[in-house]
């Protein structure tokens, strides 16, 4: 009799912690990161890594572009001779030599900031082709004009530790709606068009941005686009604003 006690004592033990287990896990169980925007499948997969950690999204690149360039050495497989550019003319140093990465860490949902903050040198995003974006200066309180001779056909150069763009890069989008890149502050940058409307938009504000549909998404979200106002009587500017969100560094 006293072992039937002991076996139903065992059981009924057994039983509550199983349902105390089963009570834990649906508690710990919750819903964090949910899925990658839709853009990300734009961002090309062999220079990029991207992933959800928690509700941030990790984008990791190697930096280098997907596409042609006379900056690639020569013999590269990539490599062309230079068009808008001249090898007198271009800066030093070659797309290969470089041998860094970026990784830039976001909000999965980006915010708007109660204020906003200007752009820095170096890196203020990436670009889908793999590598990153540049403002409108060439250093510090110095305009790119001078600097614009030695821009290759996509309006990106060398140096100092990277290939990067400037101006509208004609590689991969030339006075339309595509996908250029993410900026730092994690939203999205766009061709000079907005998809919704088929033409340019008429409500950007100073940074080139709006709330709209786009080709990645079926609601409104805020996101930049490159401003279709001329830039040195010829030229487009990728990102000549400041920052709507709250920049995050690009390492």
């Amino acid at each position: 009799m006293n072992r039937l006690k002991n076996k139903l004592f065992y059981l009924a033990m057994c039983l509550c912690c199983f349902t105390i287990n089963a009570c834990n896990n649906d508690d710990d169980t919750t819903e964090t990161g949910g899925t990658l925007h839709n853009a990300f499948a734009e961002f090309d997969t062999g220079s990029f890594n991207i992933y959800l950690d928690g509700e941030e999204v990790v984008i990791e690149t190697d930096g280098l572009p997907n596409h042609t360039s006379p900056y690639w050495s020569d013999g590269h497989a990539l490599h062309v001779e230079p068009t808008v550019t001249s090898y007198e003319e271009m800066a030093p140093g070659n797309i290969d030599h470089f041998n860094g990465s970026y990784t830039l860490t976001v909000p999965q949902k980006p915010v708007r900031a109660s204020s906003s903050s200007s752009t820095g040198l170096g890196p203020i995003g990436l670009a889908v082709s793999g590598s990153v974006i540049y403002n409108d200066e060439e250093g510090p309180n110095i305009p790119l004009d001078n600097a614009v001779g030695s821009l290759d056909y996509t309006a990106a150069h060398t140096g100092p530790q990277s290939y990067h763009y400037h101006l509208e890069p004609h590689a991969w989008s030339n006075d339309d709606d595509k996908l250029i890149g993410i900026i730092s502050d994690g939203f999205f940058l766009y061709g000079r068009k907005c998809n919704a409307t088929g033409t340019y938009p008429t409500d950007l504000d100073a940074s080139g941005g709006h709330s709209s549909t786009t080709q990645h998404t079926s609601e409104a979200e805020y996101h930049y686009h490159i401003q279709n106002e001329l830039y040195l009587n010829q030229y487009y500017v990728l990102f000549p604003g400041d920052y709507q969100g709250t920049p995050n560094p690009i390492q």
